[in-house]
Order: structure tokens, then C-alpha cells, then sequence
């Protein structure tokens, strides 16, 4: 099944375009702070496997944020890659944000690495990003001719963004999204190649839409980044398909301090509440 319809069923079948980040920082899982790297590897296994487990029916992704647990070194990436296998067994579409770019032979091993079943991870979709040129994205699309997806970074909402991304006439940004289109030009529906837009854009959203009209967006920036509902409506279609929101720290910790050993009902109670905001209609 091509991945622009996998995550459309998936988002279907649960009512809601939500995706979890599982972002592990050290300084708020439950309990006490790990005292060596094996222990924090551990810990943030534990817990990412934990909210997989506490979100699997209400929500239809997750993104690892890949970063957190390669900063543990060999035990994170191992950690990462049983966390990747859990959500997928949960039923979960998992996108790994990864955000890699290069080209030649560097971004084969790359996806090789992140999407490919023979690999490592074996994620449903990467993120990746397009600043050295279409070469650096090849050996990704040729994947997502055999099922597997895309985020490219397009537009994103950080402060210092814009001035690169979307220099007049024609910046960055502008060039990928063309290029999505493209590639989604022959699809019936949405495509296997999205688009990284963030959720802090205002009316600027409505020209990305347009241009990438067969491109599922992944939408980060919801919630503890300030993002509402009213600020992610016009990255989806009518329907409410075509927008996945990304929504981590809202979900995976309390607004101060730490929980205790029910960590896991009230991650569950916080991901219930973001699934419902960003539901779709039925």
C-alpha cells in the first residue's frame, strides 16, 4: 500500500490526525534521573515503550525524535530501534525524525538505515532535509515507491526560519514544494512524499496547501509550542485529512515537575485530549 493511503487509513481508523513525539528527555521522565548512559538508555526505553502503550488506540503515530537517544550512544540507538519495533507492533505509523541529508552514497546508507525492513529501524517514513538538492532526497523516493514515506523540510516556524526558506522571489522552500508536487503529481490522493510545515504560520499555510495539494503535512509546534486548533486548520484539506499534528511535550509530561509511578494513565488522559482536538470528521 502506498504510504499517502496507509496514513490515511491509519488516521481514519482512530477518528484523529495526531502523531506523539517521543522526545525522552532525561530531566522529566518519571523517577529519579539515571545516573550513567546505560541507565538512561534503559529509562528512556522504558518510557517510550510505556506511551506507546498508553496512546496506541487514540492516537495514529508517533515520530522518535532520533536526536535524544543517539545522544546515549550505542545503548540509545538500540534502545531507539526496540522502541521503533514496539510502536509498529502497537499498530502505530512510526516517522522517525531523523531530518538527514546528503547525497551519493551517504543518503542510501541513510535511508537504507531508517526506512528500509532490512534495516535497522524499518520506520514507516523519515524526515529529511532537501538543502543540498533533489540527489539528497532520491534514494528516500525510491522507497516510497515501494511503500514506504517522506517528510521533507519545507516551511518550518522557528524564529530564524523565513529568511532562508522563503528569500524573494523564489527561496527554498518554494523549490520543494514544487518538487513534491511532482512527485505526488500522479497520485489519486495524497502521495507517499509530505511536507514539514510548522503549526505557527498563520495565513502563509494556505499557498503551501495549495501548492502541495497531494501532500500529507506533518505539523509540528501543537500545544507546548503554542500551536492551537485554530492555528492548524488550514494545513488540512476540508475534510480534515492531509494535516498531522505533532504534539510531544503537552503529552508526554505534566506542565511542572515529575509524575509518579501512574505516569502512564495520565499520559494516556493527555494524549486522549490532544486525539480529540485534532479529530476528524467521521
Amino acid at each position: 500500500m502506498d504510504f499517502g493511503d496507509l496514513l490515511t487509513a491509519r488516521v481514519r481508523s482512530v477518528g484523529s490526525a495526531s502523531c506523539v513525539g517521543l522526545d525522552p528527555h532525561l530531566d522529566r521522565l518519571p523517577g529519579e534521573r539515571p545516573a550513567g548512559r546505560v541507565e538512561a538508555a534503559a529509562s528512556a526505553q522504558a518510557f517510550c515503550m510505556g506511551v506507546v502503550d498508553a496512546v496506541s488506540d487514540v492516537v495514529a503515530a508517533v515520530k522518535p525524535q532520533v536526536a535524544f537517544f543517539e545522544a546515549l550512544g550505542s545503548e540509545g540507538v538500540a534502545a531507539l530501534e526496540e522502541v521503533v519495533a514496539h510502536a509498529k507492533k502497537a499498530g502505530l505509523i512510526v516517522i522517525v525524525d531523523a531530518k538527514r541529508g546528503d547525497i551519493g552514497s551517504t543518503a542510501e546508507a541513510y535511508a537504507h538505515a531508517l526506512i528500509d525492513d532490512t534495516g535497522p529501524l524499518g520506520a514507516h517514513a523519515a524526515t529529511v532535509n532537501p538543502y543540498l538538492g533533489p540527489e539528497s532526497l532520491q534514494p528516500f523516493a525510491l522507497r516510497c515507491q515501494q511503500g514506504k514515506g517522506l517528510f521533507v523540510l519545507v516551511r518550518t516556524s522557528n524564529p530564524g526560519s523565513g529568511g532562508w526558506q522563503c528569500t524573494p522571489p523564489s527561496g527554498i522552500a518554494h523549490r520543494v514544494a514544487d518538487w513534491i508536487a511532482q512527485q505526488n503529481e500522479s497520485c489519486d490522493d495524497f502521495g507517499p512524499i509530505g511536507a514539514v510545515i510548522g503549526a505557527t504560520l498563520g495565513d502563509e499555510v494556505k499557498a503551501w496547501r495549495t501548492a502541495m495539494p497531494r501532500a500529507w503535512m506533518l505539523v509540528p509546534g501543537f500545544g507546548a509550542q503554542g500551536a492551537g486548533r485554530e492555528d492548524i486548520l488550514d494545513h488540512a484539506r476540508p475534510d480534515g485529512l492531509g494535516a498531522l499534528v505533532v504534539s510531544a511535550r503537552s503529552v508526554l509530561f505534566p506542565a511542572a515537575g515529575r509524575e509518579g509511578n501512574d505516569w502512564r494513565s495520565h499520559v494516556a488522559q493527555r494524549a486522549r485530549r490532544f486525539a480529540q482536538t485534532v479529530a476528524i470528521e467521521p
